[in-house]
């Protein structure tokens, strides 16, 4: 039940953290910073909003190192009697069996003669055609 719980925060604060980190803005990234024009951002400018988004990021940053530390050793102290789903589930996947049809004919490979006597005849074929059709 606690795993579930911390599993629950986690989750949480990942999504927090993506908002916190998405809702700041970044040095310079107003429409002057692009032109080269630092007259709206100083070196020791107003801080007082991205302050508090700073403190804020680093809070839940540290609430996600311990939530993942924490799930991690959750994770490993699991006994090795703990079964998958497909083992604790009862059911089987089906063994397909292959079928032999035994009516069937055997397949005759061919000798080394009956091979030579083909291509002798598929030679034969090809210099018996007209050698004068053209394609126009």
């Amino acid at each position: 039940m606690l795993y579930y719980a911390v599993v629950a925060v986690h989750i949480i604060v990942c999504i927090f953290l993506v908002l916190v980190v998405l809702l700041q803005s970044g040095k310079g990234a107003d429409l002057a910073g692009a032109f080269g024009g630092g007259a709206t951002q100083t070196a020791f400018g107003s801080r007082g909003p991205a302050s508090f988004l700073t403190r804020m990021t680093t809070v839940v940053a540290i609430v996600f190192m311990v939530t993942s530390i924490s799930l991690s050793i959750m994770g490993g102290s699991r006994t090795t009697d703990d079964k998958s789903i497909l083992e604790t589930s009862g059911r089987t996947l089906p063994v397909q069996e292959q079928k032999t049809d035994t009516n069937a004919a055997p397949v005759s490979i061919p000798t080394q003669e009956q091979i030579e006597e083909e291509m002798r005849r598929i030679q034969e074929n090809q210099q018996e055609a007209p050698a004068d059709t053209t394609v126009e």
